[in-house]
């Protein structure tokens, strides 16, 4: 074989490399597109139903403020509650509660972040998070997972009240 033909397989190999290469970024950034695609509807059917179990919390605690959140580190619910109490001093105390749960936002981990800060009564009860990878992501686990965390939340509360 004469060096004119095995110059022109060995640009026909490049060019194959190339093209192969091509179409690996374009199918990553499809893939990408629906993961991203993936997780905005995870995030607002989680969003939901934290929405919708904090509602009910609110609901059953007088004097707890419920609040949408949709900002930059996530979307999700928060409830909060000031109270005043007297101490043995005979002095004013203000107690503060809230519960927040929040669903972090897409990123290039390619996972679904829950998390979950509770204080009661001034008392920091826990601060949690939890994820799964899109592609494994279980939104029934995820729904359960919020129940317990207001369950508990509620529980908490109430024991200290």
């Amino acid at each position: 074989m004469d060096f004119d033909n095995r110059l022109q397989r060995a640009i026909e190999r490049g060019q194959q490399i190339r093209d192969g290469k091509l179409r690996k970024r374009s199918e990553q950034q499809v893939s990408e597109e629906e993961l991203k695609n993936l997780h905005s509807k995870c995030k607002l059917e989680l969003s939901e139903h934290i929405e919708s179990c904090l509602r009910k919390l609110s609901d059953h605690f007088l004097g707890f403020q419920f609040q949408s959140i949709l900002a930059e580190d996530g979307w999700g619910a928060k409830v909060s509650r000031d109270d005043i109490g007297a101490s043995t001093r005979r002095s004013r105390e203000n107690y503060y509660s809230r519960l927040e749960m929040v669903i972090r936002p897409f990123s290039p981990s390619h996972i679904v972040e829950l998390t979950a800060k509770a204080t009661t009564r001034n008392k920091e009860t826990f601060n949690r998070s939890h994820f799964q990878f899109l592609s494994q992501a279980d939104l029934d686990s995820f729904c359960e997972l919020i129940d317990l965390w207001v369950l508990e939340f509620a529980e908490q509360y109430s024991a200290r009240t």
